[in-house]
């Protein structure tokens, strides 16, 4: 049985990220999506939260599996006996980015490859980040993600607006 991990941070999930978890599952016997718990990176939603929305809208596909990891990925690949990680690729700074990290997961473990994927046309654009902007903004990211993850950044974003707004200095007790 062949066993990729497809790691990330997935704040959120989006249709670039599932295009190439599916297209993995049918090439490999299975795909680990494996949802980092503690980037170098401000993060929108909890561990736990990514981990949700991710078994959400891969429930289903007997192919791919959804589990949070800390520490180095190359560690977490040979833990869970992967025999390669999966990339997606968009744009060439993707590609520079990827390859040296390819590089270093080498060194360090030199039995499991690293496999890069070349996101479909309609995704090239896509990124967490965007979407996030987007979405915080008040704009439509439904064609950007599934509707569970518009549905929670939604939810966050009235969160946070709830918090940011002025609280009185004073209570009417004093």
């Amino acid at each position: 049985m062949t066993r990729v991990l497809f790691p990330g941070t997935f704040d959120p999930i989006h249709f670039g990220h599932l295009d190439i978890a599916r297209r993995a599952a049918r090439m490999f016997d299975e795909v680990v999506v494996a949802v980092y718990d503690r980037p170098l990176k401000t993060l929108l939603f909890s561990p736990e939260e990514r981990i949700q929305l991710v078994r959400e809208v891969l429930q289903g596909d007997e192919r791919i599996s959804v589990i949070g990891y800390s520490g180095l990925t190359i560690n977490f690949a040979k833990q869970i006996g992967a025999h390669a990680i999966v990339r997606g690729l968009r744009v060439f700074s993707d590609f520079e980015y990827e390859f040296r990290m390819a590089l270093a997961n080498n060194r360090l473990e030199p039995e499991i490859d690293t496999i890069a994927l070349i996101t479909t046309e309609s995704n090239t654009f896509l990124s967490s980040s965007t979407v996030k902007e987007i979405a915080s903004l008040g704009g439509d990211v439904s064609s950007m993600v599934p509707e569970n993850v518009r549905a929670a950044l939604a939810r966050r974003f009235r969160e946070l607006d709830e918090d940011a707004k002025p609280r009185p200095e004073t209570s009417i007790k004093d």
